[in-house]
């Protein structure tokens, strides 16, 4: 037998070594029975780098409290990786008819996880008792078609849903049309566009409207992969200056800048009557009544608000019969508010409005309360909810309390209340509840939903227009122009243009210095 030599004596040595190291620890675990064992990779490690040991070691952890875990009764499995919209058509299929912007009608899948209150129910009894706006034999066709999947698979209408499907719908969409009147860009740099938004066009996509939103068409423009971010809200039915993001960043920065209110911003109305010469400030505080619905008036107990108003101008009617005047009469220079039962009566005025807080409907409901509401609001406006005096000087509900208000407004039906009635967000339009078109009589072909006839003037427009947007250092300013029913009418002198923001911003010092 040959000899060791000297290397194999000193691999022996250190194995012996690695070993008594190895026993020493087992022997350590051993001695403490109330803890268990796990792994130091930092340990082993160390004893690796002196060529000590080769195999894992052990390291003293506490046992997590509530071990082992108890069973998870709805656990989430993780749903299919992909479940594809089958229809997003490109180019988006407008077409221009009759002054409108329409969109022709197309496939469309509403998704959304399971919910809560839905886990261990049947798919039916969800759609059924969740979904009443089409009827049950609707939704059973509807699975067996397919046209109703889960996670992307057909399932009968006794299939139980569990926590993390998605439920999936697709419809036959069909949009209501919007203006044709083109989104105008008043100016544009490498960080944001300043728009002039045509009344009746939503920002964003909501409810029955997907394409026909400002986003849609300004992405349809500019190409499929272009983002718009709106850095400021508009109403559907307002009109004016907005501003669009072209990168994150930017959207990031004047949203913040607006949101810290040192950014003035004028809006331009047409209200009922002679509104009051000079400046009028309305301090009157704002009260939501009616979440649903987001009807607002002004109350005691409301959230602080201020605005400052102006007349620009004012249009008396065309002849004394129009007016309700006699021949003898005598028409007086006097402010007077807004006066039933006719509509057309009072005339109208075009009015300067600066608001320094920014309340839900802030100008609607200020102007309401002033006796000039805006001359076509479906809301604030409307003889059928408020009454003949419309609601003017109401503070304390003492004429209409704020149920018989809700009340009134609730029973419209399909009457149009504007974006004030909340929109469905789930999957399913609930076409037979939202917007003001009537039923035409006429049905799909395609899916049987029963058709609208065109919305008419008033409901694609509010005479409220957001006339100007402007840093209070002066480093930008941004207006836009006149809409037309703001113009004189024809036979009539008036202005069509209107100057600074500097007399108005004289009344608001005080409340707000920022701005000022």
């Amino acid at each position: 037998m040959a000899k060791a030599t000297r290397a194999d004596k000193a691999a022996k040595v250190a194995k012996g070594s690695a070993s008594k190291a190895y026993d020493s620890i087992a022997i350590d675990l051993k001695s403490n029975t109330t803890l268990s064992l796990a792994h130091s990779p930092r340990f082993a490690a160390l004893l690796a780098r002196r060529a000590r040991i080769v195999n894992s070691t052990m390291a003293l952890v506490e046992t997590p409290k509530g071990y082992p875990p108890q069973e998870d009764k709805n656990p989430f499995e993780e749903p299919p990786a992909v479940v594809i919209t089958p229809s997003d058509p490109w180019p988006r299929p407008y077409y221009l008819e009759n002054g409108l912007r329409r969109v022709a009608p197309y496939h469309y899948t509403y998704k959304t996880f399971c919910k809560e209150r839905w886990r261990g129910r049947e798919i039916l009894d969800i759609f059924s008792s969740e979904f009443r706006d089409r009827p049950l034999e609707y939704y059973k066709g509807a699975m067996e078609r397919g046209v109703i999947v889960v996670n992307g698979k057909p399932v009968s209408t006794s299939h139980i849903i569990k926590n993390g499907d998605i439920i999936s719908h697709t419809m036959h969409r069909h949009e209501p049309p919007v203006t044709a009147l083109p989104i105008s860009v008043l100016h544009e740099d490498d960080d944001i566009i300043v728009i002039n938004k045509p009344s009746g066009v939503p920002v964003h996509p909501a409810g029955r409207y997907n394409y026909n939103s400002v986003v849609e068409i300004m992405r349809a423009e500019r190409g499929h992969g272009w983002n718009p971010l709106p850095c400021n809200r508009l109403d559907r039915l307002t009109s004016g200056v907005m501003f669009i993001g072209k990168h994150p960043k930017a959207a990031e920065n004047l949203s913040l800048q607006i949101s810290k209110r040192t950014v003035r911003k004028e809006y331009i109305a047409r209200v009922k009557g002679k509104f009051p010469d000079g400046e009028v400030v309305c301090d009157m505080p704002i009260l939501q009544i009616s979440p649903k619905l987001g009807l607002n008036r002004v109350r005691a107990n409301g959230k602080a608000a201020r605005t400052v108003f102006k007349r620009l101008a004012y249009y008396p009617p065309s002849s004394p019969q129009a007016s309700g005047l006699q021949e003898n009469s005598v028409e007086t220079n006097e402010p007077q508010i807004a006066t039933p039962p006719s509509k057309n009566n009072e005339g109208y005025s075009i009015v300067r409005c600066l608001p320094v807080t920014g309340r839900t409907h802030q100008l609607r409901v200020h102007l309401q309360f002033l006796g000039h509401p805006i001359g076509n609001d479906p809301i604030y406006c409307n003889r059928r909810v408020w009454g003949n005096r419309l609601g003017a000087n109401d503070s304390d509900a003492t004429q209409d309390t704020d149920e018989d208000i809700i009340t009134r407004l609730s029973r419209m039906g399909k009457s149009e209340i504007a974006d004030a009635v909340a929109y469905h967000d789930e999957m399913v339009d609930e076409y037979n509840k939202k917007k003001a078109e009537k039923m035409s009589g006429e049905v799909c072909e395609v899916c049987q939903t029963p058709l609208y006839t065109d919305p008419g003037d008033q409901e694609l427009s509010l005479w409220l227009h957001s006339l100007r947007y402007e840093d209070a250092g002066g480093a930008w300013s941004y207006v836009s122009p006149l809409p037309a029913w703001a113009l004189p009418p024809e036979g009539m002198d008036g202005p069509t243009e209107v100057g600074g923001m500097e007399e108005l911003v004289e009344a608001v010092k005080a409340e707000n210095p920022e701005i000022a």
